[in-house]
């Protein structure tokens, strides 16, 4: 009788998570978007920023290639990240038998959107203008904060991931000459095992 019990409050439970969040969101995204954003990461340093110091405070003077390959890179990782994430994710919603377009995924969407171009919109004014040395701190702050808005939409961990983020684009901020290695830290090291929690505990 008690593990009836048990097993209805499982399921009411299970039917308000779907109701009120999306739950198909993937771990294996994280896992994916991480290893992206490092081996974009490492493309940018071989190719730009291992013949430049540009991490600095003020303002340099950027030239018509460099500026490409900064946009040509930060335009794959960023294609190949979403890419991976709708992969995963539609893969985990079709086994579950969930929807991926539904009213808790849209709602999801547009709360990560909104901080995620409003920092994007920012970081390419800052890049045109020379202060490539904010770019770092400032892409994980946004994103940061574009978790934790995302968050009560899905599973509660995005928000720690997202505070995670926030505290190394404060840190990045204050240290810029470091701010790449705190990038890959963000973006790379803690994505992957945000994915690796996020997959084990809800596979």
């Amino acid at each position: 009788m008690k593990e009836k019990y048990l097993e209805d409050i499982k399921e009411i439970k299970e039917i308000m998570n779907r109701s009120t969040r999306f739950i198909s969101l993937s771990g294996l995204s994280g896992v994916s978007t991480g290893l992206i954003a490092l081996a974009g990461l490492t493309a940018a340093y071989l190719i730009v920023f291992q013949k430049q110091n540009w991490l600095i405070e003020q303002a340099v003077s950027i030239d018509a290639t460099n500026l490409f390959y900064l946009l040509l890179i930060a335009v794959v990782t960023l294609g190949l990240s979403i890419g991976s994430a709708i992969f995963f994710t539609t893969q985990k919603a079709i086994k579950q038998s969930q929807k991926v377009w539904d009213q808790q995924s849209k709602r999801l969407l547009v709360n990560l959107a909104i901080p995620l171009l409003t920092g994007g919109l920012l970081c390419l004014l800052l890049l045109f203008k020379g202060f490539i040395g904010f770019l770092p701190a400032l892409t994980l702050v946004f994103y940061g904060l574009a978790l934790i808005n995302a968050s009560k939409y899905t599973w509660p961990e995005l928000r720690n991931l997202g505070l995670f983020e926030i505290i190394l684009g404060l840190i990045a901020m204050q240290f810029i000459a470091y701010s790449l290695l705190l990038w890959a830290l963000g973006f790379g090291v803690i994505q992957v095992i945000y994915g690796l929690i996020v997959q084990k505990k809800y596979k």
